[in-house]
């Protein structure tokens, strides 16, 4: 039995009280690393992948509906059962990256996993192969296997990029060698020390000085971050140009048309729907985040900003911690109020371990809800200092929670969410939390801090993200002329922030490496446009709230059951939405605008 390490919840927010800080109780995936439940279900899997490919290689054109049910079912179990293993050894990673042990367990569960189920990737390679009018007509015959039809659909979209059934069993194999480049990056993050005032610090606490009211405060942190990503730049570069190459063997040996299509056919968008997106937001930047930070300069006492400006408190701001209790009550009061059914579905996550919030020594940085496997429940983690703007990714990650507890009921398949409609709750969360804060100002120069937090969040999750869009993208594209340096990268990393920040900004000399912590480049290439989407297709949907609250909830809690079994188009119909439409997204960027005519008019 391994021995858990204990920590002090509390030891990185800066000897404030935050209250008692939940941490995870995993054991409703398993009681530990070495139970006899996880030797039961490793053993288990290796049985039944085995028993998989016996029973069906070579078949699947033969089947009839019912057959075909039963071999889907069958695959889905498999799905359930590996993405459990999988969601406890990450998870338990998670809580600590610098532990050898955890490290080890994690990589050990990916190999065995990887190995069992190298004999299943006959599947889809088969399901392929299999003429439409086919499927057409056993999807008439039989109901069940009917409901499955967005599974086949997203497979089969990847029908014209497939492989040799050889060559993708040897990809597949091949996979836990890309896993050990993420995992590097992981380590090394976790690794990272930085000393501010003697005090030696974390990435996230480090990170959190950048929002600190004391200027001082903040430069010192922005050139600490700076020295350090410089130290270990070269591992950064190594692990994005191998990453980058990686992708584009990959995608040229498949025949992909850019190194984007992979992510919009496993989003189920159109590319044409995402640049419709991009040019949106690039062509808003003056009306938005130019804008904003030049009304943010004033304030300040500005003529220009520097990097460490951007998320800095206003003058106004208070320093002041929010407790935990006071973040959970803030959250489930803006929940229970668009509908007690949201806020019953989050109350478990606080009363029953589903939440890790305390910053802890290796624990990993940022924030995120993982959905495990539709027969447990979700885990939130978050790095919780007390910030009010952490009582928002409070709201964000919550509403990742409901949204994962409601779209269950689907099943392993047809549950998962994919990437452009998966932030629509935890930004509708979000938005419901930030309107009951609004709300409750008690007076002007509140509404402001409110109002310019607010404003501030959505230029990061969509402007930035949009930045960060056009940095992959020339990455990506650079990376096919050969290998890059570590200045080739920090030049495409400039390229993009100038354009989007704005000319009130000054960039300091190591700003060009802070490319290199974040996370989606190296896990998840081109993920970040989703956030961009999700925070726009929300404002559309609250604006839709907005004008027509009759009957919203039932036609929102419908949209988050579906889970991954519909398309976007379908999913927004019932509000009167298209996200093809591009004045869908003028409508999204118009609440933003908005907010900055709000503030610009408290100046008069």
């Amino acid at each position: 039995m391994t021995i858990q390490p204990t920590f002090d919840a509390n030891a990185n927010a800066g000897g404030k009280d935050l209250g008692g800080l939940p941490e995870w109780d995993l054991t409703d995936l398993y009681p530990s690393d070495d139970a006899p439940e996880l030797k039961r279900d490793l053993d288990w899997l290796e049985e039944a992948c085995r028993s998989f490919a016996a029973d069906y290689e070579g078949k699947l054109a033969t089947l009839s509906a019912d057959e075909l049910l039963t071999c889907v079912q069958r695959n889905e179990r498999i799905d359930n059962i590996a993405g459990r293993i999988m969601s406890f050894a990450g998870l338990r990673y998670y809580q600590l990256t610098i532990d050898a042990e955890r490290a080890k367990f994690l990589s050990d569960c990916q190999e065995k996993i990887t190995n069992f189920s190298t004999p299943l990737v006959f599947f889809t390679l088969e399901l392929n192969r299999l003429e439409d009018d086919h499927l057409d007509k056993l999807f008439a015959q039989n109901g069940d296997l009917a409901r499955y039809k967005p599974v086949f659909d997203r497979i089969r979209a990847m029908k014209p990029y497939q492989l040799s059934d050889e060559l993708e069993k040897f990809l597949h194999d091949l996979g836990v060698v890309g896993d050990a480049w993420e995992r590097l990056f992981d380590e090394t993050i976790a690794g990272l020390t930085f000393t501010i005032d003697g005090e030696e610090l974390n990435i996230e606490a480090t990170l959190n000085f950048l929002t600190e009211q004391d200027r001082s405060k903040r430069e010192a942190a922005a050139r600490e971050l700076a020295r350090v990503f410089a130290d270990n730049i070269k591992t950064f570069a190594r692990v994005h140009n191998t990453q980058a190459k990686e992708k584009e063997i990959l995608d040229r040996w498949r025949g992909m048309p850019s190194p984007q299509m992979g992510r919009h056919l496993s989003n189920h968008v159109e590319p044409e729907v995402v640049e419709a997106l991009r040019n949106a937001v690039v062509d808003a930047y003056p009306r938005l985040s130019h804008r904003y930070y030049a009304l943010k300069a004033k304030w300040l006492g500005l003529e220009t900003m520097e990097v460490w400006d951007r998320n800095a408190p206003l003058p106004m701001e208070t320093d002041r911690i929010v407790g935990w209790d006071e973040a959970r009550q803030t959250v489930m009061d803006a929940y229970n109020a668009f509908d007690p059914r949201m806020g019953e579905i989050a109350t478990p996550f606080f009363d029953k371990g589903w939440i890790d919030a305390g910053v802890k020594p290796g624990k990993a940085p940022g924030a995120f809800a993982h959905p495990t496997v539709t027969d447990v429940h979700p885990y939130v983690m978050l790095n919780y200092l007390g910030k009010p703007r952490d009582v928002m990714t409070l709201a964000h990650e919550l509403g990742h929670g409901v949204h994962q507890v409601l779209a269950a009921g689907q099943g392993e398949m047809l549950s998962s969410t994919p990437l452009t409609l998966a932030e629509t709750a935890s930004v509708f969360g979000e938005m419901l939390t930030f309107q009951t804060m609004l709300d409750k100002a008690k007076d002007d120069a509140e509404r402001k801090v409110l109002l310019a937090g607010k404003v501030e969040d959505m230029i990061n999750t969509v402007v930035r993200q949009i930045a960060f869009y056009d940095f992959e993208c020339k990455l990506h594209d650079a990376r096919r002329g050969g290998e890059l340096t570590p200045d080739d990268i920090n030049a495409l990393w400039m390229s993009v922030q100038a354009e989007s920040l704005g000319p009130v900004f000054d960039f300091m000399e190591g700003y060009e490496t802070f490319w290199a912590y974040i996370p989606h480049f190296v896990h998840s290439p081109f993920y970040v446009y989703a956030y961009a989407f999700g925070d726009g297709l929300v404002n559309a949907l609250y604006a839709a709230y907005q004008e027509q609250p009759e009957g919203f909830q039932d036609k929102y809690f419908d949209m988050l059951k579906a889970g991954g079994s519909k398309h976007h188009s379908e999913l927004l119909a019932p509000f009167g939405l298209d996200a093809s439409d591009p004045k869908f997204w003028d409508k999204g960027l118009s609440m933003i605008e908005g907010f900055i005519d709000q503030l610009e008019a408290m100046e008069a």
